[in-house]
C-alpha cells in the first residue's frame, strides 16, 4: 500500500512538472510572438516615415527613387526575404542621411526626430526579440521537453538576420 501512494505521488509530481514545463513554453513562444509583432509593427512605421522622407526636400531624384523602392520592399517582403528587404532599407536611410546636409525645414526635422526615434526603439525592440528567441530555444532543448514533446507543433522561434545588423 505505501508502494502505491508512493508511486502515485511520483507519478502526480512528474505530471504537475510536465504541466508546469508546458505552460512555461507556452508563455515563451507567446512572448516571442508578441515580440515579434511589437517589432513588426515599428519596423512598418519606420518604412512609413522612409517613404515621407523619400517624398520630402531631404532627398534628390535619385535617392527618393531608392528610399522608396527600398520602403516598399521592406513593407511587402514576405518572412523569408525580410531580413534582406530591412538591411536594403536601413542601407537606404543610411545613404540618404549621410549625404543629406542641413535640414533647415521644420517638417523635414521632425521627420528625422522621428526616424532618430524610432530607430532607438527598434534597437530595442530587436533586444527584447532576439532575448525573447534564445530563452524560448534555450528550454525547448530540455530533455523532458523534447521527450515529451511538449513543444508540441509549435515553429522552433528564428532571429532574423536583420536583428544582427546596426541599424
Amino acid at each position: 500500500m505505501n508502494k502505491f501512494l508512493l508511486a502515485g505521488l511520483l507519478i502526480a509530481t512528474l505530471a504537475w512538472y510536465l504541466s508546469f514545463l508546458a505552460t512555461r513554453l507556452d508563455r515563451l513562444h507567446n512572448r516571442v510572438e508578441t515580440s515579434w509583432a511589437n517589432l513588426d509593427g515599428l519596423l512598418q512605421r519606420r518604412a512609413a516615415i522612409a517613404i515621407e522622407i523619400a517624398r520630402s526636400e531631404i532627398s534628390d531624384p535619385a535617392s527618393s527613387l531608392l528610399l522608396t523602392f527600398a520602403a516598399h520592399q521592406a513593407r511587402e517582403a514576405s518572412v523569408r526575404d525580410r531580413s534582406q528587404a530591412e538591411t536594403g532599407l536601413t542601407g537606404a536611410l543610411g545613404i540618404l542621411l549621410e549625404s543629406s546636409g542641413d535640414i533647415s525645414s521644420p517638417i523635414e526635422l521632425d521627420l528625422v526626430r522621428e526616424l532618430d526615434d524610432l530607430t532607438s526603439k527598434i534597437k530595442v525592440a530587436i533586444a527584447m526579440h532576439v532575448e525573447a528567441v534564445d530563452r524560448t530555444q534555450m528550454v525547448r532543448k530540455k530533455f523532458l521537453i523534447r521527450l515529451f514533446r511538449l513543444a508540441g507543433h509549435a515553429p522552433a522561434p528564428v532571429i532574423y538576420e536583420f536583428e544582427g545588423d546596426v541599424l
